[in-house]
């Protein structure tokens, strides 16, 4: 949580993005409830909602667990580690981080933890990093005055020649065309 502004967290919330999960909850002050970043019920107003890095510090901030979502149930020892995974992911995204250092940091092979990554989500920890990166670059772009070069370092791209692949690959547009949209809207 500690690498995502508030921004950022409420734009994952009002995506309903099941990938934060686990990373951060959501409370909603009018309410007094707390949900998963992936909850499909009603959307609150952003001055009503506060984050909260865990289920307890919400709880001890008086807050109970949404009844849709369910953010209290346990998880199983493997989306525990995916979880964990995942948050070491966003918190160091600006390193450039290899599977070995991935799997260094979660205890485990790198080969089990791709496989199991893979496996709970569809993707590899690869993938999920320019992912994360993605989202970070697609917020300073639309957020920032920043150059292309300035957000592509910021958001930890390792290459510049990198950051414009996967900004084509996964939005069919370069960074300065993102932008142009963006200001257009």
């Amino acid at each position: 949580m500690a690498s995502l502004s508030f921004n950022e967290m409420w734009e994952k919330i009002m995506a309903c993005d099941s990938s934060y999960d686990g990373l951060f909850y959501t409370a909603v002050k009018t309410t007094k409830i707390y949900c998963r970043p992936s909850c499909r019920s009603r959307k609150p107003k952003k001055v009503n909602v506060e984050f909260y890095e865990t289920r307890v510090e919400a709880m001890e901030a008086g807050f109970r667990a949404c009844k849709r979502c369910q953010p209290d149930a346990g998880l199983s020892p493997q989306t525990e580690l995916i979880t964990r995974v995942k948050g070491f992911l966003v918190d160091h995204f600006k390193e450039p981080l290899t599977l070995q250092d991935i799997a260094q940091h979660a205890g485990v092979s790198p080969f089990y933890l791709e496989r199991q990554f893979k496996e709970l989500t569809g993707e590899t920890p690869r993938t999920y990093l320019e992912k994360v990166r993605l989202d970070k670059a697609v917020h300073l772009l639309a957020n920032t005055s920043m150059t292309n070069l300035e957000v592509c370092y910021e958001a930890g791209f390792q290459s510049t020649s990198n950051f414009y692949k996967v900004f084509r690959t996964n939005l069919n547009c370069s960074p300065s065309e993102f932008r142009s949209i963006k200001e257009g809207i």
